[in-house]
């Protein structure tokens, strides 16, 4: 089963929509941000001692007031499972970023999990019987308590992708789909940030093969112009999966090949083979006929980054 990088994906779509973003779910601060001033800044490793876990701050952008000279930081965190006391880690970014930048910060969480579905706490707390020490609060978007109908016709790159995670009844599943892309379709994005959505949604309602006909069937009855640009889309991704299956299959057979010849391969070299495009592993292929041992496996990787 493939592992999917949750936190790269909504990094990915959030960095490049990131107004679109705020339009869609805080539109309020979108009434006193400069939206032409906008600067992502490197990101903030945090160590939890105590846990011995390591996090990185999912998306921290400098923003700066409208009409005004000083500026603000939005810290945007993705959540793709529950997990207990994520309020108190919450405030442990704000603090640490507080002390850090000496400016105001807007904290979000986007809740991207599947279950559960009751509302995700949006506080933390310190206190006590006769007295609260602390009151710490940020935004919450709880995809899953959203509802996708209502997005429909948000002509909203950010609506299009996040459809794909919000509340969506089984068996609309493959109607949802031809609706992200029957959206997508309207909005007129170039080809590598259309590419980004499409692969956002395809990822995230990767249907079977019975909804597979159900959603031939919703795109069918999408208007005659949108129709034939979803139809586009849906063939780029029949290309992806072929090229993306052949690629599999030739590193299955190198890899068996590779240990017949040279043994077990450790785990850098391993990850190196497994990394390459399909044209290389063919080169290799015709290569490792010729390898000895390990070493020479080594000098022909080495050889290959040299004359990329």
């Amino acid at each position: 089963m493939v592992m999917i990088d949750h936190d790269r994906l909504f990094k990915e779509l959030l960095s490049t929509f990131f107004v679109e973003f705020l339009e869609l779910f805080l539109p309020d601060v979108m009434t006193y941000l400069e939206p032409d001033l906008i600067m992502f800044l490197d990101k903030e490793v945090f160590t939890d001692v105590t846990a011995g876990e390591r996090y990185e701050a999912d998306l921290l952008v400098q923003a700066q007031f409208r009409g005004e000279p000083s500026c603000f930081l939005i810290h945007v965190e993705n959540q793709a499972k529950a997990q207990a006391n994520f309020g108190k880690r919450m405030f442990r970014y704000f603090a640490r970023l507080s002390e850090k930048y000496d400016l105001p910060i807007y904290p979000v969480v986007v809740f991207s999990y599947d279950q559960p579905k009751q509302a995700a706490a949006s506080e933390f707390r310190v206190e006590f019987p006769d007295f609260r020490v602390l009151q710490f609060n940020y935004r919450v978007i709880q995809l899953n308590r959203l509802n996708w109908r209502d997005y429909l016709d948000q002509a909203n790159p950010v609506a299009s992708a996040l459809m794909a995670k919000m509340q969506i009844a089984r068996e609309d599943r493959p109607k949802v789909k031809a609706q992200c892309l029957r959206l997508l379709v309207t909005l007129r994005l170039d080809p590598a940030r259309m590419q980004l959505i499409s692969g956002f949604v395809d990822t995230y309602l990767n249907l079977t093969e019975s909804e597979e006909q159900a959603f031939a069937e919703e795109v069918g009855r999408i208007e005659s112009e949108e129709r034939e640009q979803v139809m586009q889309i849906v063939t780029s991704w029949m290309r992806t999966g072929i090229e993306q299956g052949r690629r599999e299959g030739e590193v299955s057979i190198v890899m068996r090949q590779l240990r017949r010849k040279v043994g077990e391969l450790n785990p850098e070299v391993e990850a190196q083979v497994r990394s390459l495009e399909l044209a290389q592993l063919e080169e290799l292929s015709e290569a490792l006929l010729d390898f000895e041992d390990v070493e020479d496996l080594t000098d022909w990787l080495r050889n290959l980054e040299g004359g990329e």
